[in-house]
């Protein structure tokens, strides 16, 4: 057995339902859940729908709704609801706006939700009932603070009469903002006007992506009395907030002139009974009320306002008053007065702002200048506290001053006086936050830390930092840290990488400040090399060398092995300075020493030379001897010592006994020495004996001697301590000299002050020239920096030395003005900096001009036209040059002197028959773009071009002008050479005091000054040059007023009415009449009014004349231009009669709507079973209703209780109760009536049943 098929359960208890909506109305569709924590989703068209500007989405609890916003044509679709697997469909209908409803009868009654201050005078017409009026408060706020701040646009207070429209608007400008911003509307203090769009209120946004403005728009619709009063509009974006108070006057409509109130009120009767009848106001509404008492006007409201309640009644019926509940509750509303304040004299205005930081005085005038007040702030009462508030008193004015404004201070404040008081808003506006100290370039080096730092003007303050225009965030790497400390805000970038290069912005809702992040990857320099040594036994030996970073760490190596620390041998780093130092230096430590730095892949290397000096004692006397040749130096060697550093001669010496050693420098005048000598051409001597300095010389030098050795020192060898040092040892035996050379090297000196040759868009080219003196070393290259004007900070351009002396620098921003300065570098160092270049400001060319063409040609001149570039740049726009040359030559000519600022020009003087190539450049302050060149040469040469009229599409048909307009016609035409252009009118040539004309190369203008009628025909222009020509009409139809028709009369009167017949005008103004505007007028008042307008017969009717007056008629011509001037009456008038007059019905003929029976419906042949009820059904019209009858078999069963008929609305039934198979046959169903009949059967067939044994039998 299969299982039962589940019914589908609804999601929704409520469903939401198709709908029509206005256009600019709000529609909301809800829809209710079973379960409060369904997830519901709103499609339109099959496509999701989020919440938005046109879609307000809402879902508490079980409850869903969705809103459209300002309905378009566009929004008439079909929208679903999901929730589960439910969905429902439903359907929304926009119908078109109606017109403005036309205003209402000055005498309706106003309704009971009108406020008391809404009643107009009682003399004029009460002003239209309001529907859903916006919500009206009793304070306006206050309109005469001059609020600055996010608004580039306020909104301004208007005026505008009941029934028509107005609109209030307000710009924001964004470009400053971090998000979009927030617009609010209220209506006096605290009611938003966002709840009450409809009908009368809509509120628009637009957004101006160009200039980046909002604009805000509030629409009032049909104004209503009560729209009036003080509005405000409130505007934020994140911290940022500003408000603008701004009122709306609304001005009654006017009642027609002479209106009694009374009148209003009156009922209309014809047995002259005022009290019988029906209120009619169609005389209120057409303005034509006529005064038919000559009784002087009675002011009825002053008197019912004097008289008791009692005597309502009687005053209504003297003065024929019968609409009393009307006049009641106008009544009652005049006698509500304004409560006038015994406590104040003077109230507090309903809204104040302040800028923040700054101080306010709120102000109150009391009645009573002895009264004590009390200042409220939000309910809570102020106390006195420092001077933070300061209470004042003098005279009747009572003071409350507020101190250093902030945003607590923002509340509603309220002056007490007894048991009045009157509150108001402050409203404390945050200053803008601005960058007091921008951001710096930076360079670094791949893996330093960053730190951007800038200063605002206000603490806790909000910033946004960008990179390259994208927003950073703290992501979860913590490569970004954002700190914060008080004004100050840094941005923090650990372990910085070369994807960290880039533009780096802060932003806050005042200002923003760029800076520009470079990484360079690290370089290790050497700054000193270790150098060889040769040493003795016993002597120490000393390996340093310095490196530009301080924290590399490195090894050294002996012969390719690692050099380990020992009691003997030591090895230190401190800073950039790595020393391997060897006491006691043994025969074994001779070999290679070489320092490798860790990370890096080269080494330093030098040798140890170790000298093992015997000496033989010999008895006998040796004369002295330098040896030289032991350090392995000849005479003709040089030392080389940096500046700074200390200059050691160390020079073996034997001799027995030991010599005295004396020291000179030559190239000097003269030196001094022990024993007070002059030698010439020595600069300095020093000698040593017993062990003493005994010579004159500089106190930086020492003299020392060992056994075998003797040593020559100068601390912190300077550019004057170069030159030959010569040594000579003396003794009893003999003497020897030796000559060194030393040469003294240092840093070079700084370059002169570079130059800027040229610039590009972010990127300069410089140039500089080598320093005076290099330092004794040859120049390797040069360090170049740069540095924004206003800076303070210099970043390095280069970390390699550059070898030229001309440098193209990038990566600058365009407009910014900088600066550049130079380092040279040799193998010793690097300079001091050299001065620093001229400012200047990187921009580049502007692109070439685009769309070079030639606009016109003639034998000796030639007119260009291009397009503006498409980049300009940050420089502005100079002009452009152009310049032309001949086939076959380079040698471009100016084609005038100086830039012209168009990009149109005619270069005038040039010779018939050249082909010339034409260019343009376009030139700003970096001077000229690339050029704009035609493709290919141009001829001077005028071409032949035919005449031809370009006719204007609205000249193609009549000119239809008034008596008196202008004319002005402008026809453009073609030709070359300059065609000849002349003017006809109707086949004559055009007289100048008809019209003017004024023809140039490229159209003629026709001119009219005043038209009259004679203007009036074809006016025919011909272009022509040599034998060709081209030809255009014109016609033209000036229209004046038509004259009056004629012979006016009155051909039939009958009952009220009267028959008038007239011809048309001799003048038709020069063009159709278009109908004409018939009046009648009542002799008694001689007052005119229009029966039929705009009738294009030249016969009429006028109906619902007044029995007893006596009318006379006048008819206008009417014309395209508007009525004649004057009118033609009628020469008779007409009475109606105030007989009665009989009405006779019509006799009509009374229609027969009799007809025979006929079935609409048949009956159907059925197979039925046994034992369940069934019917026979039919349809059968006619008139008169027609009698059934029912038969079996041909037999009448109407009678059987088996059947029961059944008639309804025509529909014919027969019930046949648990037929059986005898009940099967022939049933006939006859409808009779008096115009015929009709008959229609049907076979039925009754089965007998089954039971479930015949079932089993047949299964089996």
């Amino acid at each position: 057995m299969p299982e039962p098929v589940k019914k589908p359960v609804s999601a929704f208890t409520k469903r939401p339902k198709a709908q029509e909506a206005e256009e600019g109305s709000s529609v909301v569709f809800e829809a209710e859940t079973e379960k409060a924590d369904a997830k519901v989703r709103w499609q339109c068209n099959s496509k999701d729908i989020a919440s938005g500007n046109k879609y307000l989405i809402l879902a508490e609890g079980n409850k869903h709704s969705l809103t459209i916003q300002t309905v378009t044509k566009e929004d008439a679709s079909v929208y679903a609801v999901i929730a589960g697997g439910s969905k429902v469909k439903f359907e929304l209908k926009v119908i078109s706006k109606p017109d403005a409803p036309a205003e209402a009868p000055a005498g309706k009654p106003e309704e009971p939700s009108m406020k008391p201050e809404q009643a107009s005078d009682p003399r004029e017409g009460a002003p239209p009932a309001a529907q859903d009026p916006p919500p009206a408060e009793a304070d306006a706020p206050d309109t005469r603070q001059d609020l600055t701040g996010l608004f580039t646009e306020k909104p301004q207070s208007g005026e505008v009469t009941v029934g028509e429209n107005f609109t209030f608007v307000a710009k924001v400008n964004a470009e400053s903002l971090l998000k979009k911003p927030t617009i609010r509307w209220f209506k006096g203090k605290w009611m938003d006007l966002a709840t009450k769009c409809g009908k009368h209120l809509q509120l628009k946004e637009t957004y101006d992506r160009s200039s980046k403005v909002y604009t805000f728009e509030m629409q009032i619709i049909a104004a209503k009395a009560n729209f009036a009063g003080g509005y405000r509009c409130e505007v934020s974006s994140k911290d940022k907030f500003d408000s603008c108070n701004f009122e709306l006057t609304v001005h009654e409509a006017r009642a027609p002139g002479g209106l009694d109130i009374r009148t209003a009120f009156r009922r209309t009767s014809t047995d002259g009974n005022d009290d019988s009848g029906e209120l009619d106001f169609s005389a209120l509404l057409k303005k034509r009320a006529v005064q038919v008492h000559s009784e002087p006007d009675v002011d009825v409201w002053n008197i019912l306002s004097k008289a008791p309640p009692s005597a309502y009644e009687k005053i209504a019926f003297q003065y024929g008053i019968t609409d009393l509940r009307g006049m009641l509750k106008r009544l009652k509303k005049m006698k509500k007065e304004e409560k006038k304040s015994e406590a104040f004299l003077k109230k507090l205005d309903p809204a104040y702002q302040v800028s923040k930081g700054q101080k306010i005085k709120l102000a109150v005038e009391v009645a009573d200048e002895n009264v004590e007040v009390k200042w409220l702030k939000n309910g809570q009462e102020l106390q006195k506290s420092g001077s933070k508030y300061i209470f004042e008193s003098v005279g009747n004015m009572r003071y409350l001053t507020i101190n250093h404004c902030s945003l607590a201070d923002d509340a509603a404040y309220t002056c007490v006086v007894g048991e009045e008081k009157c509150t108001t808003e402050l409203f404390v506006k945050e200053p803008p936050v601005t960058i007091t100290k921008t951001l710096e370039d930076q360079m670094v080096m791949k893996g330093e830390r960053v730190e951007l730092e800038c200063e605002v003007s206000e603490e806790g303050a909000n910033v946004k930092w960008e990179k390259d225009g994208v927003e950073l965030t703290r992501d979860e790497s913590f490569k970004y840290r954002f700190k914060k400390d008080g004004c100050k805000h840094v941005l923090i970038i650990n372990e910085a990488t070369k994807e960290d290069c880039g533009h780096y912005k802060v932003k806050t809702n005042g200002g923003e400040s760029v800076a520009e992040l470079l990484v360079q990857e690290k370089e290790l320099e050497v700054y000193q090399s270790i150098a060889d040594l040769t040493v003795k036994a016993k002597d120490q030996a000393v390996f340093k060398c310095e490196v530009s970073d301080e924290n590399v760490r490195g090894t050294w190596y002996k012969n390719g092995v690692e050099v380990k620390a020992d009691p003997r041998i030591n090895i230190t780093h401190i800073g950039r300075i790595h020393k391997l130092t060897i006491d006691e230096v043994k025969p074994e430590d001779e070999g290679d020493y070489t320092f490798v730095p860790d990370g890096y892949a080269f080494n330093l290397s030098a040798k140890l030379n170790f000298i093992e000096v015997k000496i033989d004692f010999v008895p006998r006397q040796d004369p002295p001897k330098i040896h030289l040749d032991c350090l392995g130096r000849t005479a003709d060697s040089t030392i080389i010592v940096v500046a700074g550093n200390k200059l050691r001669l160390d020079v073996p010496i034997t001799g027995d006994p030991a010599p005295t050693v004396i020291w000179t420098k030559k190239e000097k005048d003269s030196s001094v020495k022990a024993d007070g000598e002059e030698n010439e051409g020595c600069a300095a001597s020093w000698s040593l004996k017993d062990g003493e300095v005994i010579s004159e010389g500089d106190g930086r030098v020492r003299v020392e001697t060992t056994m075998g050795h003797c040593v020559f020192t100068i601390e912190g060898a300077e550019r004057q301590d170069e030159g030959i040092y010569s040594v000579v040892v003396r003794n009893p035996a003999g003497e020897d000299t030796a000559d060194i050379n030393v040469k003294v090297v240092d840093v070079p000196d700084p370059p002169q002050a570079p130059k800027i040759l040229s610039v590009g868009e972010d990127s300069c080219v410089v140039q500089w020239e080598p320093p005076q003196f290099d330092g004794g070393q040859p120049i390797i290259g040069y360090v170049l920096e740069r540095k924004k004007l206003r800076s303070y900070r210099w970043m390095r351009l280069n970390f390699d030395p550059f070898a030229g002396t001309t440098y193209e620098a990038k990566r600058m921003i365009e407009g910014v003005p900088y600066e550049m300065r130079v380092y040279a570098v040799n193998s010793i160092g690097m300079s001091r900096h050299s001065p620093a270049s001229q400012p200047f400001v990187p921009i580049a060319p502007t692109s070439e001009p685009i769309g070079l063409c030639v606009e016109d040609i003639s034998d000796t001149s030639i007119t260009l036209k291009w397009r503006a570039p498409e980049r300009i740049g940050a420089a502005e726009l100079k002009g452009y040059g152009i310049e032309y040359c001949k086939e076959g030559t380079d040698e471009w000519i100016p084609a005038f002197q100086g830039l012209t600022e168009r990009t149109t020009a005619t270069i005038r003087d040039l010779n018939t028959g050249d082909k010339l190539l034409f260019r343009v450049r376009a030139y700003n302050m970096a001077g000229p773009s690339a050029p704009a060149t035609l493709a290919q040469p141009v001829t001077i040469r005028e071409i032949m071009q035919r005449p031809k009229i370009w006719l204007p599409r609205n000249l193609r048909q009549t000119i239809i002008k008034k008596v008196g307009d202008t004319v002005n016609i402008m026809i453009p035409f073609q030709g070359k050479p300059r065609p000849k252009v002349s003017w006809t009118k109707d086949g004559e040539p055009l007289s100048p005091s008809i019209a003017s004309v004024r023809n140039s190369e490229l159209d003629t203008i026709l001119f009219i000054r005043k038209t009259d009628r004679i203007h009036s025909g074809q006016y025919d222009l011909k272009v022509e040059i040599e034998n060709v020509e081209d030809t255009a009409r014109v016609t033209l139809q000036i229209v004046d007023l038509p004259g009056p028709p004629e012979t006016l009369k009155i051909v039939d009167t009958w009952g009220f009415n009267v028959a008038l017949e007239w011809k048309p005008p001799k003048d038709n103004g020069n063009c159709e009449i278009s109908g004409y505007n018939i009046q009648k007028a009542d002799k008694k008042t001689m007052e005119w009014y229009t029966v039929h307008d705009h009738y294009r017969r030249t016969h009429c009717v006028v109906s619902d004349l007044i029995m007893g007056n006596e009318y006379i008629f006048r008819v206008f011509s009417i014309n395209l231009v508007g009525l004649s001037l004057e009118p033609c009456t009628t020469k008779d008038s007409v009475y109606i009669q105030k007989t009665g007059i009989l009405y006779k019905p019509p006799n009509y003929k009374e229609h027969d709507f009799s007809e025979p029976p006929k079935f609409t419906h048949p009956l159907v042949n059925r197979s039925i079973i046994a034992g369940y009820s069934a019917t026979l059904s039919c349809a059968v019209r006619g008139i008169p209703k027609p009698k059934v009858t029912w038969y079996k078999n041909k037999m009448d069963i109407s009678n059987e209780a088996k059947y029961r008929m059944l008639s309804k609305q025509g529909v014919l039934t027969l019930e046949i109760r648990k037929p059986c198979p005898f009940d099967g046959g022939v049933y006939t169903c006859k409808a009779v009536n008096d115009c015929g009949e009709d008959v229609v059967e049907c076979k039925l067939e009754v089965r007998p049943q089954i039971t479930k044994e015949e079932k089993k039998e047949a299964n089996n």
